[in-house]
C-alpha cells in the first residue's frame, strides 16, 4: 500500500526494497502501479544515481548503506524485525516498525537502543496503534484526562477458535475473493482470533503509559455514539474496570448482529469533562456524551495502513518525531493454548492452529514467567497444555541465540532490577 503511494510524494526516494522473493516484490511493484523502469535489481548506487528504486533479498544492504536515511520494517516476523531494526540503529538509521509484533514483544528496549544510537524508533501511521496514540497525545496536550483508548474490531467468544481454514467464513469473504486479493489466510486469522487486538492494544498501553485489564480484553460491543457510555467504570454504568487503560470495541453482538455506525476499523480516545465548566461545554456544543454529560470522546473511524504511512517519513523525516514510541511496558502479549496441546507439538505463531495472544500487565506476565507470544514461532513444547493456559518459557525448547530472544531477557532483567 505505502509502494502505491511513495511515488506521489515530493522530496521521498524510495531507494531500495528487501524481500526473500524479488521477483514478488517486483510483481508487486508493478501490481500498484510502477513501470520497469522505476525498479530494477543493479544495486543502490544505481538507484541513488537515477533516482530508481533497488531491489534486493539481501537487507544487510538497506540497513548498512550510509545514503538510506529511514527503514520501514513491514515483515511482519518479529524475531527478524528485531536483528533488522537492531542493525538500522547499529548504522545511524530511523526506524518505522510496521511490525507491531516486535513491538510487544520488546518495544521499550528497542525505544531505547534507538535512543542510544541517537535515532528514531516509531510506530507506523495508518496502524491502529500510531492513530491511536495520536488521539491521546491531543486529548493530553488540550488538557483532558483519558480514561481508556484502543480500536475496533470483529469480535464473538467463538472467533478465539479460529484458524486459517476457518477465517474467511467469519471475515465476510470467501476463499476465491482471498485468494484473489492475495489476502495471508493466517495474517488475517490473526486479527479475527484475538490475537492482533491483543498486540496492538499492548502498543497503545506501552507507548501512551495506559494500563491494561487485568483479566485481558473484554471486546464490548458498541457504535460510535456508544464509546462515551462504554468507556467509562462499571460503577458509573461502562464497561471499564478502571479509569486509565485500554480496551477494543467489538461491532458485533453477542448474538452476531452487527452493531450500526461501528468502529470496526478505527481507533478512539475517551476523556473526562472534570469540572463543571467543561460539562457546560460539551452542552453547549452538543456534543455527544454518556447520560452525565461527563464523559465524550473523539475517534477516527477509518485506518487506511499502508497508505498512510508517508506521515510516520515525513514526521521522522522533517520533525525528527516519532508518531508514537513505547515509553514503557505496561502491557504483554502471552502465547495461549487455542486447543488442547500435545508434548512434541511444534507451536505456529501469531494466526496458527495453536497459540492465539492474550493481553496481561506485564507485571503479572513477568512474575509468571509466561512466554511472550512474539517468541512463540517454531518452538516445541515439553508438555502438554490444556486449552485456554498461558504458556511458559520452561513449557517449550528455546532458541537463545536469536537477538529477539536476548533483547526480551534484557528489558525483563531490567525491569527485574527496577521492581
Amino acid at each position: 500500500m505505502y509502494l502505491a503511494q511513495v511515488l506521489k510524494t515530493p522530496g521521498v526516494h524510495l531507494v531500495a526494497i528487501a524481500d526473500l522473493s524479488p521477483s514478488r516484490a517486483m510483481q508487486n511493484l508493478q501490481r500498484v502501479g510502477w513501470n520497469e523502469r522505476q525498479y530494477a535489481a543493479g544495486s543502490i548506487a544505481e538507484a541513488l544515481k537515477h533516482g530508481t528504486t533497488f531491489v534486493t533479498d539481501d537487507w544487510q544492504t538497506l540497513t548498512t548503506h550510509p545514503e538510506i536515511t529511514i527503514i520501514a520494517e513491514c515483515t511482519g516476523n518479529p524475531i527478524a524485525a528485531v536483528e533488522h531494526c537492531l542493525s538500522a540503529f547499529a548504522n545511524g538509521k530511523h526506524v518505522i516498525n510496521v511490525t507491531v509484533e516486535a513491538d510487544a514483544l520488546c518495544g521499550s528496549m528497542l525505544a531505547e537502543k534507538a535512543r542510544s544510537a541517537d535515532v528514531i524508533y516509531s510506530l507506523a501511521y495508518g496502524d491502529q496503534p500510531a492513530l491511536a496514540c495520536d488521539l491521546v497525545d491531543w486529548a493530553r496536550a488540550a488538557g483532558f484526562p483519558v480514561v481508556a483508548a484502543g480500536r475496533g474490531h470483529k469480535w464473538l467468544p467463538k472467533f478465539r477458535e479460529s484458524t486459517p481454514e476457518t477465517v474467511w467464513e467469519h471475515w465476510g469473504v470467501t476463499a476465491d475473493q482471498a485468494r484473489i486479493g492475495g489476502m495471508n489466510p493466517k495474517m488475517f486469522n490473526a486479527f479475527l482470533d484475538g490475537t492482533k487486538p491483543a498486540i496492538e492494544s499492548a502498543a497503545i498501553a506501552n507507548a501512551t503509559g495506559l494500563g491494561v485489564p487485568e483479566d485481558g480484553l473484554s471486546f464490548p460491543p458498541g457504535s460510535v455514539e456508544d464509546i462515551p457510555t462504554l468507556m467509562r467504570p462499571r460503577e458509573e454504568g461502562g464497561a471499564l474496570e478502571r479509569k486509565g487503560i485500554v480496551e477494543v470495541i467489538s461491532s458485533l453482538r453477542l448474538d452476531g448482529t452487527p452493531v450500526p455506525y461501528d468502529i470496526r476499523k478505527g481507533v478512539w480516545v475517551s476523556f473526562e469533562g472534570d469540572t463543571d465548566y467543561i460539562r457546560r461545554c460539551f452542552k453547549e456544543y452538543q456534543v455527544v456524551t454518556d447520560p452525565s454529560g461527563r464523559y465524550m470522546s473523539s475517534y477516527k473511524k477509518w485506518h487506511l495502513i499502508g497508505l498512510e504511512l508517508g506521515i510516520s517519513v515525513a514526521s521522522i523525516g522533517l520533525r525528527r518525531e516519532a508518531t508514537g514510541a513505547p515509553i514503557c511496558f505496561n502491557g504483554d502479549v502471552v502465547a495461549t493454548a487455542k486447543r488442547n496441546l500435545a508434548a512434541g507439538e511444534i507451536l505456529d505463531g501469531e494466526g496458527g492452529y495453536t497459540v492465539f495472544g492474550r493481553l496481561m500487565p506485564a507485571a503479572r506476565s513477568l512474575a509468571r514467567g509466561h512466554l511472550p507470544l512474539g517468541l512463540a514461532h517454531s518452538l516445541k513444547l515439553v508438555r502438554a497444555i490444556a486449552k485456554d493456559e498461558p504458556l511458559t518459557w520452561s513449557d517449550v525448547i528455546i532458541d537463545q541465540a536469536s537477538s529477539a530472544y536476548q533483547l526480551r531477557k534484557e528489558m525483563e532483567r531490567r525491569l527485574a532490577n527496577t521492581a
